[in-house]
């Protein structure tokens, strides 16, 4: 059976482990992040701490990597009296499951003690392999602790989901980061005090964890041992061309809240303003591998859609809104595909800044004054009095006119003839122009 028994709570790493699984927290107060889940009295706490009552719920862990589902269900582990089971979705097949439900029974029988069972991956469990889980989950034969990184609405079985908590864990801060490369800097089961980390170091570390701790603990331990490859017993502190060789990535400079944020993202703007797609991209590249909240990009490239794109290609913003709505629901690294797609649109897109320039005019001229008294025929005529007052007499309904077009004063007197929106002669706002000219011909002097 391809599942891992812990009678005695989890047993600790071996020295030789992988810094990430030494480092690994031995208890609550070790932990770092997820602290909105551990209240006193939450289902989580509860199962961690060892409470045995009928109310301790199944739970089914929604994050990241590198956020902290596995060692919470190592924490579970340790609980004392509790039987822990750890199935790994990848490996583990119906069989499997039922063996340990089967397990986890005669355990109950005979002794009265219960059985966590631990599902690392539960997504990948199919259809059939994830049922095998909802007698024991709903008989409390065993509590289940999944854990998944996509979302469970998708990928858990409506069962199985309705019959758990779910948990989403957040990607850890920065905060949280150090607080964890500190421990490890300093803690006999890490490196245990023999070397310092530089700032620049740990700034690049903290951007290339991206909110992963398990990332961030593998990264400081490569680092490491690149130091004392190259410096030997003379390293004395970790240096950010140990922590480049290490991961194998440049630091690339950037301040998220300094002048190289709104440089980098100017000079994107500006270069797909100017058609430029390979400098676009290239800007893009570098504000996501600097760790820019892609977010923040995809409201970007929507406002250029319409202030430098405009109706020179309507489609234009269809694709940024889309990308920005993927880019929040999917998140890095996958939304880099979405965003590098919207900017090689809206650089090759026909450009055109006539509807920016048009709102700009209009509120130029209400902000000055000029904006004169609605035409009578155009007031609102549906409350009682109206009629009484002239609104309405004489307006033309468009769609009873030839061409659906109402030749009829529109604009206030005293704007009469001004002209807001100039469509340019490229893409698609050059058909505009056609039409917006037989419009005004058809308005003639009345509009």
């Amino acid at each position: 059976m391809s599942a891992t028994l812990f009678d005695e709570g989890a047993s600790p790493a071996r020295p030789g482990a992988p810094l990430a699984v030494r480092m690994r927290p031995r208890s609550l107060e070790e932990l770092v992040g997820q602290q909105g889940l551990l209240v006193p009295g939450a289902p989580l706490r509860r199962l961690i701490e060892g409470d045995e009552g009928p109310s301790v719920a199944s739970v089914l862990l929604w994050g990241p990597p590198g956020t902290g589902k596995t060692t919470l269900a190592s924490l579970a582990a340790s609980a004392s009296g509790r039987r822990f089971v750890e199935l790994s979705a990848v490996t583990a097949g119906v069989k499997d499951v039922r063996e340990v439900i089967d397990a986890a029974r005669r355990e109950l029988g005979m002794s009265g003690r219960g059985t966590v069972l631990f599902v690392d991956e539960v997504h990948r469990f199919n259809k059939t392999q994830q049922d095998a889980l909802l007698p024991a989950v709903e008989n409390g034969w065993i509590t289940l602790v999944a854990a998944t990184t996509e979302n469970p609405s998708f990928s858990v079985v409506a069962p199985l989901l309705s019959r758990s908590l779910l948990l989403r864990l957040e990607s850890l801060t920065d905060d949280d980061l150090n607080r964890l490369v500190d421990r490890a800097l300093t803690d006999v089961r890490g490196l245990g005090g023999r070397l310092e980390l530089d700032d620049e170091a740990r700034e690049h570390l903290m951007r290339v964890a991206g909110g992963d701790a398990r990332r961030l603990l593998t990264a400081l331990e490569a680092a490491a041992g690149a130091a004392l490859a190259e410096r030997g017993a003379q390293a004395v502190s970790i240096m950010l061309p140990d922590v480049e060789r290490a991961v194998d990535r440049a630091a690339v400079r950037y301040d998220r809240d300094g002048d190289q944020h709104y440089d980098i993202s100017s000079a994107m703007i500006k270069s797909i303003r100017g058609s430029d797609v390979d400098a676009g991209l290239h800007y893009l590249a570098r504000m996501l591998e600097a760790g820019e909240d892609p977010r923040y990009i995809a409201r970007r490239l929507v406002i250029l859609a319409s202030e430098d794109v405009g109706m020179a290609d309507p489609t234009a913003l269809q694709t940024a809104l889309a990308a920005m709505q993927a880019v929040a629901l999917i998140g890095m690294p996958e939304a880099r595909i979405v965003l590098a797609q919207a900017v090689v649109h809206l650089a090759v897109a026909p450009k055109s800044n006539a509807a920016y320039l048009a709102i700009d005019a209009a509120i130029a001229d209400v902000r000055a004054g000029k904006s004169g008294a609605v035409p009578v025929h155009l007031r609102d005529a549906s409350y009682s009095g109206a009629r009484g007052l002239g609104h309405g007499q004489g307006y033309l309904y468009a769609h009873d006119a030839p061409g659906g077009v109402a030749a009829q004063q529109y604009l206030p007197d005293d704007l009469i003839g001004t002209r807001y929106y100039r469509p340019t002669d490229r893409g698609f706002e050059a058909r505009v122009t056609e039409v917006l000219e037989r419009i005004r011909e058809g308005l003639g002097s009345e509009s």
